[in-house]
């Protein structure tokens, strides 16, 4: 569990709930609500807030029925690591809490250093498991590609026939207590590319307050434009630690619980992070990262493949 707080500073962070970063217990004065879009909004008007707020979340974008057939299918091809509770249905993703969650770590950014593989010696059946389902026909030319998405990336975006979805994607999991997604903007990872992309983060399943869906800070998108030269540097270096993001600029992180067909859209310079997955029923959290760039400007080709890892990216 997160470190001990002082008496004082154990309020909820958020409607009632208590709310962890890698950091420990995010205060009430540090936390805000993410605004809402529907996706029948003008797209004028989802262009502004896109534009203004550095993120659009657009409640119901894809079919529901269409996200829980990804969600099982990515827990159907991770059940042989022995990650799911006995008797439980594949497209729940509970967790079975008489294992050690640190032997289910996630992949992806922050992860482990430098892109590496995780959980060396103690899980290489789940983290392999986990790396195979970027390769799989359901998601990769299936979920990844949903005309939905890029539809609306293309109307919101401008580019039109130009839209074009990055081969490279990050499929996560976040077993309950295991360490949220560090902060950063994507753009770190995208450095050889104009910083024009979209990322897409969608949620693949329903996440709870307390169940480490992702959080955005208050027009965190500004801030990355001003600071990125010492920003790249800390978060390469170091990292930015959670503590030192609301404490040092003053701003509040934006959290929500996500839906089964919820997609939230940023821009590069986007700050954000995850929460640390605490969800009651020990729920697994499942979300992918997508970005989507103009074919006819310049980007980062080095996610011009498929996800694996020490790739350098």
């Amino acid at each position: 569990m997160p470190h001990a707080e002082s008496p004082e500073r154990e309020l909820p962070s958020f409607n009632g709930q208590k709310l962890y970063v890698n950091d420990g217990l995010l205060h009430p004065e540090q936390v805000g609500a993410l605004k809402e879009s529907s996706p029948d909004l003008p797209v004028e008007e989802l262009r502004r807030r896109y534009e203004e707020d550095g993120y659009v979340f657009l409640k119901g974008l894809l079919p529901r029925e269409d996200v829980l057939k990804a969600r099982q299918a990515y827990f159907e091809r991770l059940a042989p690591s022995g990650v799911l509770k006995p008797g439980t249905a594949a497209v729940d993703g509970v967790f079975d809490d008489a294992k050690d969650a640190a032997d289910y770590p996630g992949i992806g950014a922050g992860a482990s250093p430098g892109n590496g593989k995780p959980g060396a010696g103690t899980a290489e059946v789940f983290v392999d498991l986990a790396l195979q389902a970027h390769y799989d026909d359901w998601y990769k030319e299936k979920f990844c590609k949903h005309p939905v998405l890029r539809d609306t990336i293309a109307r919101i975006s401008g580019w039109g026939d130009n839209t074009l979805a990055v081969r490279r994607s990050l499929l996560r999991n976040n077993t309950p207590g295991n360490k949220a997604i560090g902060v950063h903007y994507d753009q770190i990872f995208l450095r050889h590319g104009e910083p024009t992309s979209f990322t897409a983060w969608v949620p693949m399943g329903d996440i709870s307050l307390t169940g480490g869906g992702l959080i955005y800070l208050e027009n965190g998108h500004t801030l990355g434009r001003e600071i990125e030269a010492d920003f790249t540097r800390k978060a390469k270096e170091n990292g930015l630690t959670d503590e030192e993001t609301n404490e040092t600029f003053r701003r509040r992180w934006l959290v929500t619980s996500y839906e089964a067909g919820d997609v939230v859209l940023h821009t590069p310079y986007s700050i954000h992070a995850s929460t640390m997955n605490f969800d009651p029923g020990n729920v697994i959290r499942v979300g992918t990262d997508l970005r989507f760039v103009d074919s006819s400007r310049p980007w980062d080709k080095r996610w011009d493949k498929d996800y694996e890892f020490n790739d350098g990216v």
